[in-house]
């Protein structure tokens, strides 16, 4: 799960209706990826309260430790966030970011927390360390064994992510219509009121069932994503 170029409907509908097809894809016996520490920053109570033992929760809270020390050490903040495109979206603080960037772990328990593309083993909810940073946050995801990734957009952000096919969740109508070349599904019908979060969850999912079997997203028909690896490197990666 990745969200990018973020904006002020990203926490109201794609996020939290990708939050819904994960439980989904948990209570079927699959496995989902919440990564992005710095946009889990100033909302991590949220995910410690549903770690399955104290010892799940506490590595969450070292993971937010060490990011405050490296951004520190680096001459940053953790509240140097959001980016310029995502106030031009209508966010405006971290905090804001950080609470619209959970909705996509839906509800289940927190049953892991890795390091960057460590082996994902776990069934269930895992958080993965990883930058901010779309590309190389889902570059660690995919190492760590993800096979498919769903990336949420209020801005229009453009992700193939090959080798793992990437579906492209639209937070709004309006930037679906104009990018519907690229973006796989519109979740902007919450805010219109056609459909609810759950019922958009379940088309996300179907989506899922979908690629999973073959079937190829707007970024495959493009053959597009091919030059989007990008590891964790040395220095500073918020």
């Amino acid at each position: 799960m990745q969200c990018g170029g973020s904006d002020g409907y990203s926490g109201i509908t794609a996020n939290p209706s990708l939050g819904a097809a994960s439980d989904l894809v948990v209570r079927h016996g699959g496995t989902v990826i919440l990564s992005e520490s710095p946009e889990t920053y100033g909302a991590e109570h949220l995910l410690t309260r549903r770690a399955v033992s104290r010892e799940v929760g506490q590595k969450l809270v070292d993971v937010m430790h060490w990011w405050e020390e490296y951004t520190a050490r680096e001459g940053a903040e953790m509240d140097a966030n959001p980016s310029p495109g995502n106030k031009l979206g209508g966010l405006t603080t971290i905090l804001e970011k950080s609470l619209g960037a959970m909705a996509k772990a839906g509800s289940t328990n927190l049953v892991e927390v890795v390091r960057y593309a460590e082996p994902v083993t776990a069934k269930g909810f895992v958080f993965m360390d990883t930058p901010g940073y779309d590309p190389v946050g889902a570059t660690g995801q995919v190492a760590g064994g993800a096979n498919l990734l769903c990336f949420t957009t209020g801005r229009g952000s453009v992700f193939g992510c090959k080798p793992t096919p990437s579906i492209k969740l639209a937070t709004n109508t309006p930037m679906y219509q104009r990018m519907e070349d690229d973006m796989d599904i519109n979740c902007g019908t919450v805010v219109t009121g056609e459909e609810t979060v759950q019922q958009v969850g379940e088309r996300i999912f179907q989506k899922m069932l979908e690629t999973a079997s073959g079937g190829r997203t707007k970024s495959e028909s493009f053959d597009f994503g091919a030059a989007e690896s990008a590891p964790w490197v040395l220095g500073a990666t918020m």
